[in-house]
C-alpha cells in the first residue's frame, strides 16, 4: 500500500498518536502550539468516557452522553488532524504506520490504544459472557438486560424466568462493583414500575470476585464498606472464587455454587490492545508494552506507549502503573513535554505518577473514596464522585445532559433511557466481538 501523507503537510516533526482515549487526547492537547504536526488515528471518530459505560449499560444515561467527537475536541488546534482508520501494522524500521487508509509516516509515535477485555484464554467465557470496555458493548448489555426482563414478564416456565432474572457480575474491581450496584438499584426501584407482574424478590444479583476482598486496589475501609453497601442492597457476593464454566445457561463457580442464568457480565480482567509490529519481547503479562520512565518502548528512541497499554517498569513501579484514567492523562501530558524537549535537543524528564485518589460508587448516596490520607464513604463520597465525573466528561453538552439525567433519576428513582435500539442475540456474540 502506498504511503499517504495524511495531515497538514507542514514539514514539521510529525507526532502520530494511535488512540483517542484519555492518554492520546491529553497528549495531543498538550502539544497545542508546539512546533510539531499532530496526527491522531482511531477506528472510532469519538472519545469514550469509559468510567460511565456501566450507566449506559443499565439505561441510567444516554449513550451519546459518554462519547464526544474527536474532531470537536480539537477544532481550535491548528497543528492537529484526525483520521478515522484502523491500524494494521507498525513498521518501526521505516517509521510508518499501516492503516486502512494507507501508510502514515511518523517522526515520533505514541501508542495509546488502551485495553480490551481479558478472558484469560477461556473461549467459552468469551463467547457467552458480556464484556463492557466500549460503547457498543455497553449498548449490547443494555439490550440484553431489557430483553431478558421482557421475556421474564411473559414466560410461563418458572425455571426460565428465574434464569432470565438472575444477573451475575464476574469481577469485583470498580467496574464490577459499580455494575452490581446499578443492577441492584434497578431491582429495587424500577422492576415493579415497568414490569408489574415481576417482584423485586424474583430478581437476583450476584457478584463473584477472585480476590479475598472487593476493589482490592483501594483501602481496607473502602473494600469493607463497598461490600456492606452491596449486601444491604441485596447483592449476593462470593469472594475468593472463580467462575469455571458458563454455557449460556449453567454457570459453575469453584466454591460449589451452580447458577441458572441468562446474563453474565465479565469485568474480571483487561489486556492491552497491542498493534501488530511491536516486538513480542517487549510485550509483558496482560499484553502491556514495556516502557522506560520516559514512556519510550524498550529498544526504541522515537516510539512511546502510554495509558492502559503501557507498563512503565521502574524501581518505583516494578509492576507498572494501575490501568486508570488519571495515569493515562498524566502520562499523555508528560510525554508531550518530553517530545518538545527531545525536538529541542534537551534531555527528557522521568515520569512520576501523582495519585490523586480513587473513587467508586455503589449506588444512590453510596460511594467510597480514598483521597490522599483521607478515607470516607457514604453520601459525601457520592457527591465527590458525581462532581469528579461531571467535570471530567468531555464537552459542555455532555456535562449538562448527564447532570440533568442524574437529577431526574435521583428524584424520580427512574430513567427514560431503557430503550432496546437493536435486538442482541447472544449466539452471535463472538462474531460481533471479532468484528469490532
Amino acid at each position: 500500500m502506498a504511503e499517504m501523507y495524511l495531515g497538514k503537510s507542514t514539514g514539521k516533526p510529525r507526532v502520530v498518536i494511535i488512540g483517542g482515549g484519555f492518554g492520546g487526547v491529553n497528549l495531543a492537547r498538550k502539544l497545542k502550539g508546539a512546533n510539531v504536526e499532530v496526527v491522531m488515528l482511531d477506528k472510532h471518530n469519538y472519545h469514550t468516557f469509559q468510567p460511565l459505560l456501566y450507566q449506559v449499560a443499565i439505561g441510567a444515561i444516554e449513550s451519546d452522553s459518554v462519547a464526544f467527537p474527536i474532531r470537536r475536541l480539537f477544532t481550535k488546534q491548528k497543528n492537529f488532524s484526525f483520521h478515522m482508520a484502523e491500524v494494521l501494522n507498525i513498521n518501526t524500521t521505516g517509521n510508518t504506520v499501516s492503516t486502512t487508509l494507507g501508510d502514515v509516516h511518523y517522526d515520533y509515535l505514541a501508542i495509546a490504544t488502551g485495553a480490551g477485555t481479558n478472558f484469560f484464554g477461556n473461549q467459552q467465557m468469551e463467547h457467552f459472557t458480556m464484556p463492557m470496555k466500549n460503547l457498543p458493548e455497553a449498548l449490547n448489555i443494555r439490550s440484553l438486560i431489557l430483553q431478558n426482563l421482557e421475556k421474564a414478564a411473559v414466560t410461563t416456565d418458572l425455571a426460565e424466568r428465574n434464569a432470565l432474572l438472575t444477573f451475575v457480575v464476574v469481577g469485583g474491581g470498580p467496574t464490577g462493583v459499580e455494575l452490581a450496584g446499578a443492577l441492584a438499584e434497578m431491582q429495587i426501584n424500577m422492576l415493579c414500575k415497568d414490569y408489574p407482574d415481576l417482584k423485586p424478590e424474583h430478581m437476583k444479583v450476584y457478584l463473584a470476585e477472585g480476590k479475598p476482598k472487593l476493589i482490592a486496589a483501594m483501602s481496607e475501609q473502602a473494600s469493607v464498606k463497598a461490600k456492606e453497601f452491596l449486601t444491604e442492597m441485596g447483592v449476593i457476593i462470593y469472594n475468593d472464587v472463580h467462575v469455571t464454566s458458563y454455557n449460556g445457561f449453567d454457570l459453575e463457580i469453584d466454591n460449589g455454587v451452580s447458577l441458572k442464568t441468562r446474563s453474565v457480565f465479565w469485568a474480571a480482567g483487561v489486556r492491552g490492545e497491542v498493534p501488530q509490529g511491536i516486538p513480542q519481547n517487549v510485550v509483558l503479562r496482560g499484553a502491556r508494552i514495556q516502557t522506560d520512565e520516559f514512556s519510550r518502548v524498550r529498544g526504541f528512541e522515537n516510539v512511546f506507549a502510554i495509558g492502559d497499554v503501557a507498563a512503565m517498569i521502574t524501581a518505583q513501579s516494578p509492576n507498572g502503573h494501575p490501568g486508570v484514567a488519571p495515569v493515562a492523562i498524566q502520562q499523555g501530558g508528560h510525554l508531550a513535554k518530553n517530545i518538545v524537549k527531545m525536538i529541542n535537543g534537551t534531555a527528557p524528564e522521568a515520569f512520576v505518577y501523582k495519585d490523586k485518589g480513587s473513587l467508586a460508587t455503589i449506588g444512590r448516596n453510596k460511594a467510597v473514596a480514598d483521597i490522599g490520607k483521607l478515607r470516607f464513604q457514604g453520601f459525601f463520597a457520592w457527591l465527590v464522585w458525581l462532581f469528579v465525573h461531571i467535570m471530567t466528561l468531555a464537552g459542555f453538552s455532555n456535562k449538562l445532559v448527564v447532570f440533568c439525567n442524574w437529577i431526574i433519576n435521583y428524584f424520580t428513582k427512574n430513567t427514560d433511557n431503557r430503550l432496546i435500539i437493536h435486538y442482541f442475540n447472544n449466539e452471535t456474540m463472538m462474531t460481533e466481538q471479532v468484528a469490532k
